[in-house]
């Protein structure tokens, strides 16, 4: 194994590492509803901010790897993400620039939260 391939695995598995830290602080700010069993509206709004967590994620092993940031396309076609594109009535999106992206759950119907985002700084933030 020649050196630039051995310091790539070294940078995917430090980005992964730094990514599953991340990961478990949005996991531990996640509360459950007041009556004590989550409500469906919880569920899904969990459920979508680690939909979210999983892009940041692969956006990170894809740096790593490439060199560059990716598309939700070329996330799924690369093998780095699993996901659909939605997770109704939210849908994602990804945008790219060269210095970063912004990972976006959209709501499709009337509710709340409307639109939740993620960065590279890996904190999941919401419209309201």
């Amino acid at each position: 194994m020649g050196l630039g391939r051995a310091l790539g695995l070294i940078g995917t598995v430090i980005t992964l590492a730094v990514g599953m830290y991340f990961y478990s602080l949005q996991v531990r700010n996640l509360q459950p509803s007041a009556g004590g069993a989550p409500s469906e509206e919880t569920a899904l709004t969990t459920g979508v901010k680690m939909d979210l967590i999983g892009i940041a994620n692969a956006e990170r092993g894809y740096l790593a790897a490439q060199g560059k940031y990716a598309s939700l396309d070329d996330l799924v076609s690369g093998g780095y993400l699993t996901i659909r594109r939605e997770r109704p009535p939210y849908v994602f999106d990804v945008s790219i620039t060269s210095a970063g992206f912004s990972a976006t759950a959209t709501r499709t119907t009337k509710g709340s939260p409307a639109q939740m985002w993620v960065t590279e700084n890996m904190e999941v933030q919401s419209s309201d």
